[in-house]
């Protein structure tokens, strides 16, 4: 398959190419600085585009089989989450392409007590607004025309081992027996590439945890 990435160069991103390079696709890695990203392969590409700009990404998306969103916004400019969501659906569907995989927050999902995990006493107060961005940014995406999927990490995403084993849910926050809600980069990866390879959450979110 022929995957265009934003946002490569992240975190999250890095591992999403990885694992898809790692399963035999092509992985066009769209930024708006290339040479931020030190990967090679000889099946990857880099190409500039700005993720705010539609035009921009209409050229670096079209003949792609599915978009894959990782962006994410400098910490004090959350704002540009929902920016960028318009932008993006407007960019892939100008692009001619109806596949799009989000990288999507844990904030708006729904903890056993009933109330989003943001809303929650102890949700970090530093990324609150982070939280609310992807929320918003997320009914943006639902609202489009396009094959999303949007999914959420567990509470606390962190580089760490790819051992294929996980648990996936839908609008809650999936928990261990202590109660935790974790889940490595690697493994984020690994379930988002399989809903890629094997769509099972057209137009709906999921989530990913131990």
């Amino acid at each position: 398959m022929n995957i265009a990435l934003i946002g490569a160069s992240g975190t999250i991103g890095r591992r999403i190419a990885e694992e898809a390079l790692r399963r035999g696709h092509e992985v066009t890695a769209i930024m708006r600085n290339p040479e931020g990203l030190d990967t090679e392969h000889e099946r990857l590409k880099k190409h500039k585009a700005d993720v705010m700009d539609p035009a921009s990404l209409e050229e670096a998306i079209r003949g792609h089989d599915a978009v894959i969103s990782a962006f994410g916004p400098s910490f004090g400019q959350e704002e540009e989450l929902v920016a960028a969501a318009r932008t993006i659906v407007e960019g892939t569907r100008r692009g001619g392409v109806s596949r799009l995989l989000i990288v999507g927050g844990a904030g708006s999902l729904i903890t056993d007590s009933g109330v989003p995990l943001m809303e929650t006493p102890e949700f970090p107060e530093e990324i609150r607004t982070l939280a609310r961005a992807h929320a918003d940014a997320y009914d943006l995406y639902a609202q489009s025309d396009l094959e999303w999927t949007y999914v959420s990490p567990a509470a606390i995403i962190e580089p760490g081992k790819r051992t294929g084993q996980f648990r996936i849910g839908m609008d809650r926050l999936v928990t261990d027996e202590s109660g935790a809600s974790r889940i490595s980069a690697e493994d984020y990866a690994v379930a988002l590439i399989d809903e890629l390879e094997d769509p099972q959450f057209i137009r709906a979110r999921f989530t990913v945890a131990y």
